[in-house]
């Protein structure tokens, strides 16, 4: 975390991710006057509002106009401020994708875009609302730095940490209320650097968002089970930390990603490029929506409908487990 943040962790524990961010950013704003804040009519959802009640001089509705809101702020960024800006993730991925790509990513501008409303967490809204591909779409932009932290502590640090890396920042949060899954904010957090949750030998969960409390859970299940369970959580999936990848596939060999997203170019894609480029060999599943819109529904209930929760998680290792693998640490026959 930031120096100088004075949120808590017993406010994290009561606070959505967005609500964490709005608190986060206006805090940032009071130390960085060239911060300046933008939306397109949704300043009360994605909780960048706080900022507005704080500095209303340094806050921009477009209305809604998502493409121009792009464009401004790549104008912003040119002229020497700091813009951050706030939508619906499917606004910002899909709606405004050609804008993000040419206006902000093609010229490397400082701008930070905090999606929210992401995956499936805005479940009862249907198709049009979900965005399950926004992390295919932004990890695909060269310049594009992505990352989907874990719960609002982490969102907190991703917020802070954002400010002070080069070039544009995607930032994918959720909709509502995610239990934490950290106890405390200074755990480390770095952009590019996964966090290791718990170590294991039998099996390696490689996760993301919402799905790290979920893996967590999952592992505690395992252990019951006589399975020892590494967790990794891959907060930056781009760059992604290819050395923690690589050392759990060496030492584990068996690798479950699982993703609030398309199973199509996000995390497990992401990490099943690493893999394939190293030459090393592993059982591997991926989890996540399958090539699909996803259905109608609660959160919670899709999660558990897409196999993405706690207990799809230990389904899927089951059957992992199952499948046989060379368990020699002999490269030579493998490359």
């Amino acid at each position: 975390m930031a120096e100088g943040m004075t949120w808590s962790i017993e406010e994290a524990d009561k606070l959505t991710q967005a609500e964490v961010y709005g608190r986060v950013l206006t805090q940032l704003g009071e130390k960085d006057p060239r911060i300046v804040a933008m939306t397109a009519d949704l300043a009360k959802s994605t909780k960048i509002g706080a900022f507005e009640q704080k500095f209303p001089e340094r806050f921009i509705n477009m209305g809604i106009a998502e493409n121009s809101l792009f464009g401004i702020a790549a104008g912003m960024a040119l002229a020497g401020f700091k813009p951050v800006v706030s939508t619906f993730a499917v606004f910002a991925a899909l709606r405004s994708a050609e804008f993000v790509r040419t206006d902000i990513c093609y010229q490397n501008l400082d701008v930070k875009i905090i999606a929210t409303h992401a995956g499936i967490s805005f479940g009862q809204a249907g198709s049009t609302h979900h965005c399950t591909e926004d992390i295919a779409v932004m990890r695909s932009f060269a310049n594009m730095t992505v990352i989907v932290p874990a719960d609002g502590i982490e969102t907190g640090n991703a917020v802070a940490a954002a400010m002070d890396w080069p070039g544009p920042v995607y930032i994918r949060i959720g909709r509502g209320f995610e239990p934490p899954v950290n106890t405390r904010a200074d755990y480390g957090f770095e952009i590019g650097k996964a966090v290791t949750m718990r170590d294991g030998r039998d099996i390696t969960l490689i996760c993301c968002g919402v799905t790290v409390l979920q893996a967590v859970r999952a592992a505690r299940i395992l252990e019951t089970q006589g399975l020892s369970v590494r967790i990794i959580n891959m907060h930056t999936i781009k760059p992604i930390d290819r050395e923690a990848i690589l050392k759990a596939v060496v030492e584990t060999r068996r690798i479950v990603t699982i993703e609030e997203h398309n199973v199509m170019s996000g995390l497990g894609s992401a990490v099943g490029e690493v893999i394939a480029e190293s030459g090393k060999a592993c059982a591997f599943t991926k989890l996540g929506i399958p090539d699909a819109y996803a259905i109608v529904g609660y959160p919670e209930d899709l999660y558990n409908h897409y196999k993405i929760d706690a207990d799809g998680i230990v389904e899927a290792v089951s059957a992992l487990m199952g499948r046989e693998i060379e368990e020699d640490e002999n490269w030579e026959d493998e490359t």
